[in-house]
Parts: C-alpha cells; structure tokens; sequence
C-alpha cells in the first residue's frame, strides 16, 4: 500500500486532539507525510521547516484564528493549497476566507470523501497551474526579478544570466518564504539527467551569487536554499 501514497506534504492543523487524531489516521492512509499542529504558532514553525504543499485548517484555533494565521502564509506563499474547516457558515466568515485563495471551504463536521475530493482537487491545481504571487519582486541595492519576462535587472537594465540561472531563480521566487531542497532543485532544472548533478547545482548558485547583492540565495543547514526578497 505505502508505494501507492503520494508524495505531496500535509499540514493538518486543529485544536480538538482527538478530532487531529483521527483525520491525521485517515490521511497517512493516502499520503506519506503528514504534519499535525495544534495552533496557528506550531502550524507556522512547521510550515517554515517542513515545507508542506498543501494545509488542511481549522478556522477556530486558540490564539491566532486559522483565518489570520493564512492571511498570514498568503504574504509570501500564493502557491501552496488551502483547504479550510469550519463550524460556522455565516456571510462574513465565508467573505474573509475567500479573500485567503482556498482550494475548497468545507463545513464541519467534515466528511471523509469530502475531505479527499478537496485534496484531490488541490493536487490537480498543482499538477496543471504554477502560482506566481507577484511579476516584479523586489531584491535590494535597486535588483529585483521580472518574474513574467524571466530577467534580473538592476536600476532598469537587464543583468545577463545563463539558461540554468533564469530557471533557478524562476523557481526560487514562486515562493520567496520555501526552503528548496537541492533533490527539488535538481529534479526541476536537470529532471533527465543521468547522473548526479549535486556539483553542478553548487557551481550554479556560486556564479548566481555574483550577480546578485549579499545574501540573496541563502543556504539552509541540512535543508537547502531559499531567496531572500523584500516584502
């Protein structure tokens, strides 16, 4: 059975723990990884160290609402899917969730087919659309990204960059708070190779460096690379 569950990350994020207990079961019998949180705070640290694809959220969480901890995400991350729980089915929650990008609102008590068609459903947005949040991305020193004509300018002009370094940088900037790991990396820029590219990933980023201000692509210990952009 475990070959046939897919490889996307959840985060499953609600307070009733015997409620989290169940559905946690449920889903690990579909996918491989599954993240359990039960507040908007071990969410959030979750989310910045585990890098899930798609979050699972209670509305009603202690502290920070799920609502607020999604505003929250949907600063920097437009691409990961959304999937939102809630008691309550009033005008004014449904208006401040759909402002949140959702793949599906679902109101509880949640079924289960109805939990797995909403995660189906983001699946399919991944497999078929790539979110960009913004097309200019500012960087610092007078750089930023034209993310829709692929170019790194600094004080207007365009800076030359090889192939490989226009789609690094593409797919760094699809969301500027992820940690890539150098397998996704690797797997996204040289998905054909045939042999290890691990060098030529690090020979990459080395020459990327120099044409972009201090600290732009910074390498996360034992996780891999992140760009740093203003926000």
């Amino acid at each position: 059975m475990s070959e046939d569950k897919y490889s996307y990350e959840i985060l499953y994020v609600e307070d009733e723990a015997e409620v989290r207990r169940n559905y946690v079961s449920y889903l690990k019998r579909f996918f491989h990884t599954v993240h359990e949180a039960g507040d908007a705070k071990e969410a959030l640290k979750i989310y910045q160290t585990k890098n899930p694809s798609i979050l699972i959220v209670d509305i009603n969480l202690p502290g920070k609402s799920g609502v607020d901890f999604l505003k929250e995400i949907r600063e920097g991350d437009h691409a990961i899917k959304a999937i939102m729980l809630t008691a309550n089915s009033d005008v004014e929650t449904l208006v401040a969730a759909t402002e949140l990008k959702l793949t599906k609102y679902l109101i509880k008590p949640v079924s289960r087919l109805d939990l797995k068609n909403a995660l189906f459903l983001a699946m399919e947005e991944m497999l078929n659309y790539r979110t960009i949040a913004n097309k200019i991305i500012k960087i610092k020193d007078s750089c930023y990204w034209d993310q829709e004509n692929k170019k790194l300018m600094k004080e207007d002009e365009a800076l030359n960059l090889t192939k490989k370094e226009i789609e690094l940088l593409s797919l760094l900037f699809t969301n500027t708070r992820k940690t890539f790991s150098s397998d996704d990396i690797i797997y996204e820029l040289w998905y054909d190779a045939d042999e290890p590219k691990n060098d030529a990933l690090k020979t990459l980023i080395k020459h990327l460096r120099k044409k972009l201000p201090k600290d732009t692509i910074k390498n996360v210990f034992g996780v891999g690379y992140k760009i740093e952009a203003q926000t």
